[in-house]
């Protein structure tokens, strides 16, 4: 038996994701000790569907409906902002491409699709502004404002920011009912309070911190700070604008540096620019959320009116998080914290003396002249006549082809995670891309697929005969057919050509299609589709992250390997056999492999065994992107560095 804490459940996403709060259901585990330092006394791994699952609430399941019924009331808008509306009312992410989410995480917009205060603000200000039109009392006003926040809690579902919000919003609205004056900071620490004893766990929650502190600097710093821009001679609206986004940042930087390890130095910006779209695209989609549970097609109208504030929305994140230095490295943990927060504390008092003022504004001028400059002119890249470049994204795997043609050219695999491989072929002014090859479908390999296909014109997606994991399969042909690209698969000795490009599929000779042979992903790395390339640089061998059952195979299928250029075999790990190596003879060898990774990759065996027979060894953790150029000599490098 269990007791004094909570229990964590961890069991399959699709099997249990339908069920809703209220609900009682029976589950069979097995129980171990809880990881990190929360009030989670335990854990039970569940690989089964829940048993005999009891009804939920009808008021659940009215909410469920109309969460369906919104996303699918927003299917009439663009990709982007269909999945984006959901999140701005419900929180409801599901549908929102994971490029986006990153993009919103780096330009300080994520708190937009976290249901918090201001969407309770939002709603509950939209119902007391009707309400007065109608001339209605103050307590009737509380009382229907009231279950307007009710019924807007439960179809965003109890997350601890929601119910903060809905409890402050409660302790304002009784405030409003007798007929005293409201008090924000009392609501503020009544909620925290009733909260944190109702839910001992959200005292450790970054997220409930974060919120609470939000709150807070909008209610103690926000009001004064906009009064003084005002008696500067800004407009009041504007004041405002700039007001709130600079005290939210103020004051939830300092837990953000410590838990993330970054800072954004664009999210004041971007939050400016995002304010006066956010009321109304949130009241739009509350009355699409309420049209779809019983007229579809009406709701389709309000959906339609809040498109143009999603995608501008989008737009801002888009831009602000491509801002050379949007995202800047910070020491993590507490210090971090208090670091940071002793710079802001530095920077606050210098901006009260008119000298220091002067000061900074001369210290961002030359951050202004110098440092953006030089981030972003990014001199000789990409370098002319580059013929293959290995892009730097992290611990996984992106390598461009360039075609005789600008603008175009060959990709294989797309990274770790969306943003890198979409952000490399941007530098290197590739737009069009004629095939998109994943040498297997191991998650550093597929997952920044999305971020590639958006906004970028590709003829196919090819793969290898591997169909393991599924979810990953699944994943890559869902991503496929939603943008429209032909899923097309390799063959063994099929030529693709292009002007200037020619490329070979020499693998997999070996495929393993039993689930048992993959315990430690082996089975996966050597179904690794394997190319020969012919550029004007030379010709370039691309072997995926093949070890040593599949590189046996291609050296006993007496197969041409010798190339120019090798793009080393699973991040330069220990599985390469010498022989195969040897076979290569590689003059220049590109490892693709993420700083401080915990797998040990580049292995030194394997590094020590290119060096010996002649290669030029080049590692994106220590290089950045890396482009190979034809030299008159045979292919040279040109590195971008980190």
């Amino acid at each position: 038996m269990v007791s004094g804490g909570r229990v964590v459940l961890i069991a399959p996403f699709q099997q249990w994701s339908g069920l809703l709060p209220g609900q009682d259901v029976t589950a069979k585990g097995a129980l171990a000790p809880a990881r990190g330092a929360d009030l989670t006394v335990a854990a039970v791994y569940v690989r089964g569907p829940p048993i005999d699952a009891s009804a939920a609430p009808w008021w659940q399941r009215s909410a469920a409906y109309l969460r369906a019924a919104l996303r699918e009331a927003c299917s009439v808008l663009s990709g982007d902002a269909s999945g984006l509306l959901p999140g701005l009312v419900v929180g409801d992410t599901s549908g929102l491409p994971a490029q986006v989410e990153r993009e919103f995480t780096d330009a300080g917009l994520s708190h937009l699709t976290a249901v918090s205060g201001s969407n309770l603000a939002v709603v509950a200000g939209a119902v007391l502004l009707l309400l007065r039109m109608l001339r209605a009392g103050p307590r009737l006003s509380a009382c229907i404002a009231g279950l307007a926040l009710i019924g807007f809690i439960v179809l965003a579902g109890a997350e601890p920011s929601v119910l903060r919000a809905g409890v402050m919003g409660a302790v304002g609205l009784l405030a409003l009912a007798l007929g005293r004056q409201r008090s924000a900071m009392p609501a503020l620490a009544a909620a925290v309070c009733v909260l944190v004893a109702f839910d001992p766990g959200m005292a450790v929650s970054f997220g409930f911190a974060l919120s609470v502190l939000a709150t807070a600097g909008l209610v103690l710093l926000a009001p004064r700070w906009a009064e003084a821009l005002t008696r500067r001679g800004v407009p009041p609206g504007f004041a405002e604008g700039l007001a709130i986004p600079a005290a939210a940042f103020v004051v939830t930087a300092p837990v953000i540096a410590g838990m993330a390890g970054q800072v954004g130095v664009v999210s004041i910006v971007a939050n400016v620019l995002a304010a006066p779209v956010v009321p109304p695209a949130t009241v739009l989609g509350v009355v699409t959320a309420l049209l779809a549970g019983f007229w579809p097609g009406a709701a389709k109208i309000p959906a339609l009116l809040a498109g143009p504030e999603a995608e501008w929305l989008v737009l801002v994140a888009r831009h602000a998080s491509r801002v050379p230095g949007a995202v800047l490295p910070w020491p993590s943990g507490w210090w971090g914290g208090v670091f940071a927060l002793v710079v802001l504390a530095m920077l606050l008092l210098a901006m009260r003396k008119p000298r220091f003022r002067i000061g900074l504004a001369l210290v961002l001028v030359c951050v202004l002249l110098v440092v953006v400059p030089v981030r972003i002119i990014a001199p000789g890249w990409p370098p002319a006549r580059w013929a293959i470049v290995a892009c730097d994204v992290g611990q996984g795997d992106t390598l461009a082809l360039a075609t005789a043609e600008s603008g175009r050219a060959v990709v294989v695999d797309t990274g770790p995670e969306p943003g890198p491989a979409d952000e490399c072929l941007d530098r290197l002014g590739v737009d069009r891309v004629p095939l998109l090859v994943l040498s297997h479908l191991h998650a550093d390999h597929i997952s920044g697929l999305e971020s590639v296909l958006a906004g970028r014109s590709v003829g196919a997606v090819a793969v290898g005969q591997g169909r393991m994991p599924g979810w990953a399969w699944r994943q890559v042909a869902e991503v496929t057919a939603r943008r429209g690209v032909p899923l097309l698969e390799l063959q063994i000795g099929q030529r693709l050509d292009w002007p200037g490009l020619s490329i070979d599929v020499l693998g997999p000779r070996y495929v393993s299609t039993r689930q048992a042979d993959d315990k430690d992903g082996t089975g996966i790395n050597n179904t690794s589709v394997v190319l020969r390339a012919v550029t004007p640089a030379g010709r370039v061998l691309l072997t995926g992250d093949v070890e040593f059952a599949a590189q046996g195979e291609l050296l006993a299928g007496q197969t041409d390997l010798r190339a120019e250029v090798l793009k080393v075999p699973h991040h330069g790990s220990r599985f390469a056999l010498p022989q195969f190596l040897a076979a290569i003879a590689p003059r220049l060898a590109l490892v693709s492999v993420g700083t401080g990774n915990t797998y040990g990759h580049p292995s030194k065996s394997t590094m020590d065994t290119l060096i010996a027979g002649g290669a030029l060894v080049t590692r994106t953790d220590a290089d950045g992107d890396t482009a190979v150029i034809p030299g008159s000599q045979g292919p040279e490098v040109v590195r971008r560095g980190k």
